[in-house]
């Protein structure tokens, strides 16, 4: 298969504690990092781990930054195509909690690559599939050159003016910033898949057929909860562009998202090829 992502990148530093801060409280971290993570990143290697290879289309920051992210993600496996833009990195804060929730902290504004960007969008038309997380309308235009197009609802206003139709569209159930309601996008998606963490979530066709999940048994102990909603996304990716019908796709995507929730960071546990 050949699959790829159209998005974003976030340069993030984690940082383990016993506890969110209260308002005016100092906690001490237990492990700090930092790498290169953000939806298109997370999901773009998520790909390249079920598929063998995957490509990320992105544009990044013309700072130390920006350059940092595309060797480090090139070095977990992914094909970075990229531009720089005359502007700081978008970069992000996480707390990450004893029971492995994350909290976010976001500076600089997101930068996703436009359809006038001198990247080889051309290779789209033989990709299988595609994950869109941001970019201008004319990128997801671009972008629905492939097989299947799987999105976000996070700047779903990008989509709208795009007006194309998606294979699939991935929200949450319980993130405002990931919810969809019919009418949001014309024409439809073919496909809304709704997550709900731990309770698993539910799907619904455009034909009227509907379905349920429910979580996959971890595989080891809770570590950290970022970048389970995007490992999930990308296997459902690449489930969908398999041809796997949408019952059987959410169960690989919800062990995309099992498995990311066991390891540090997004990367220390992503699902591999010879473990599907």
């Amino acid at each position: 298969m050949r699959v790829a992502v159209v998005g974003h990148v976030e340069w993030i530093e984690f940082a383990r504690v016993p506890h969110m801060p209260h308002p005016g409280e100092i906690v001490h971290a237990d492990e700090v990092w930092e790498e290169p993570a953000g939806g298109g990143a997370v999901a773009g290697v998520q790909l390249a781990r079920l598929a063998g290879d995957a490509t990320l289309y992105t544009a990044l920051g013309d700072d130390e930054l920006g350059h940092r992210a595309e060797r480090a993600l090139s070095e977990l496996g992914l094909r970075v195509r990229t531009v720089y833009r005359p502007a700081p990195q978008r970069r992000g804060f996480v707390h990450l909690d004893a029971a492995g929730e994350r909290t976010i902290t976001v500076i600089g504004s997101r930068m996703g690559p436009r359809a006038d960007d001198p990247l080889p969008w051309s290779e789209l038309e033989k990709s299988d599939a595609v994950y869109f997380t941001s970019g201008d309308a004319g990128a997801a235009s671009l972008a629905r050159a492939a097989g299947t197009l799987v999105a976000t609802p996070r700047g779903i206003e990008v989509l709208a003016d795009a007006r194309v139709e998606l294979d699939a569209l991935v929200s949450s159930g319980r993130d405002p910033g990931e919810r969809y309601a019919p009418g949001d996008l014309e024409p439809p998606p073919r496909l809304v898949v709704r997550t709900a963490g731990g309770q698993g979530g539910e799907w619904e066709a455009a034909d009227g057929r509907r379905g349920r999940w429910d979580a996959t048994p971890l595989p080891g102990p809770v570590a950290d909860s970022y970048g389970c909603g995007d490992s999930f996304a990308a296997g459902l990716t690449y489930a969908l562009g398999a041809g796997r019908p949408p019952d059987d796709a959410v169960l690989l995507a919800a062990g995309c998202g099992a498995a990311c929730l066991t390891g540090r960071g997004p990367y220390g546990a992503q699902l591999e090829r010879e473990n599907l």
